[in-house]
């Protein structure tokens, strides 16, 4: 994450490095959500903030980086 704005919030209202402000927030996520129903959610907003990419690049750019997340290794 680019910054320091974009960072959740654990339980004691310091920041966590680990997830962002939109999937963790208060020490919890924010969203029950499988891996395959947050690339649903996020690719719309991956394609409006990247100029020229399109929703079939951001759900393979998004299914290539969320198995690589804490949040989704089990």
């Amino acid at each position: 994450m680019t910054s320091e704005d974009i960072l959740g919030t654990n339980a004691d209202g310091s920041k966590n490095e680990e997830y962002c402000s939109y999937c963790f927030k208060d020490g919890a996520f924010t969203t029950d959500l499988s891996m395959d129903a947050m690339v649903d959610l996020c690719a719309p907003y991956m394609v409006s903030g990247t100029p020229g990419m399109t929703e079939a690049d951001a759900r393979d750019s998004l299914k290539r980086l969320f198995p690589t997340l804490k949040r989704w290794q089990s």
